[in-house]
């Protein structure tokens, strides 16, 4: 069975985008793929967060994951922190990679683009311990979203080189890319993804949104003047996203989205748009407030923790005997 590596960042709260275009893949990949889920909460210390803050963000994380429909039997689900070996062997990927590529990944020219001056160093080189968070578990396969790609593929170059260079060690990934649902934009600015980090909540659904709050967020989403209901992303991004907003949740295509608002106006298209969200996490929502009552988190944790630590030992010690760390095998 070929082998899945995936995680999320929960520097916040969850989004609807997150479940649509990741998580609830994962749950479709379990059955399909050896599958390795990490909470990456190594990467959410790139940019400050308030401990308590990011302590509650990562426990959701994990519950939600649970609740969305991964299986602890059939998935390994860890807190990458946990597993120390990802660090180790983050550093020594970085001493295999060079400045001129951490100088082209598009997280940080956008950063350098818009004057940001308080940039980490963390976050200046978190895409070598991304690498390292992949090539530890020799994973085949890593769904991402399509702006997510740049990272596997620079995985794979640092992957090539080290094998090259020391001889062979590490599977080369490949992306899997989602064709349904995979890009959610955000409600008030549609030509931008719905993002956790967004700083107005109008623009996000979060997972654990009560009825009320998805129904009024939905009414003030962006639309336009024209009134027709159509998937036109270019002049339409609006209509657009929530079409695909409502087909993801239904689980349709857009042209099966389009004939349920066939000569429907905007009021009526939004309050579909959100019953349909409602539906969708509602059950998930239930699953999660149980969850969260009991010690299923810890006990999950703990035995991701032991799974995963135990072939990110072996891996990182090859690594390090490759590399003259390690003076005996």
């Amino acid at each position: 069975m070929k082998r899945m590596l995936s995680g999320i960042k929960p520097s916040g709260e969850l989004t609807l985008g997150n479940y649509l275009g990741a998580l609830r893949n994962f749950v479709n990949y379990q059955d399909e793929y050896e599958m390795f889920v990490f909470i990456a909460n190594l990467h959410c210390i790139t940019v400050y967060q308030p401990a308590n803050e990011l302590r509650k963000y990562l426990k959701d994380a994990v519950a939600l994951y649970l609740a969305s429909g991964l299986d602890p039997h059939r998935a390994t689900i860890f807190l990458q922190s946990d597993v120390m070996e990802h660090a180790q062997l983050g550093f020594i990927m970085s001493c295999n990679s060079y400045l001129g590529e951490m100088n082209r990944m598009t997280q940080y020219k956008d950063k350098v683009a818009k004057k940001e001056t308080n940039l980490t160093v963390g976050f200046y080189t978190y895409p070598t311990l991304m690498a390292a968070d992949i090539l530890m578990y020799d994973a085949d396969f890593v769904p991402v979203g399509e702006d997510q790609k740049q990272h596997v593929e620079i995985t794979r170059d640092i992957a090539e080189r080290f094998n090259n260079r020391y001889s062979p060690t590490f599977t080369v990934p490949q992306p899997l890319i989602p064709t349904v649902g995979a890009r959610i934009m955000s409600l008030s600015d549609p030509t931008k993804k719905m993002s956790k980090s967004d700083h107005s909540d109008k623009g996000v659904i979060y997972m654990l949104d009560e009825p009320n709050v998805i129904r009024k967020k939905i009414r003030s989403a962006v639309t336009d003047t024209a009134g027709i209901i159509q998937f036109d992303p270019a002049n339409q991004p609006g209509v657009a996203n929530l079409l695909t907003i409502y087909a993801s949740c239904k689980q349709i295509s857009i042209n099966e989205a389009l004939r349920v608002f066939e000569g429907k106006n905007y009021g009526e298209f939004k309050h579909e748009v959100a019953e349909s969200i409602i539906e969708l996490l509602e059950p998930i929502q239930a699953k999660y407030k149980e969850i969260i009552q009991s010690n299923l988190l810890e006990d999950v944790l703990r035995e991701g923790k032991e799974k995963a630590q135990s072939i990110a030992f072996r891996k990182l010690k090859k690594v390090q005997y490759k590399v003259g760390l390690d003076l005996f095998k």
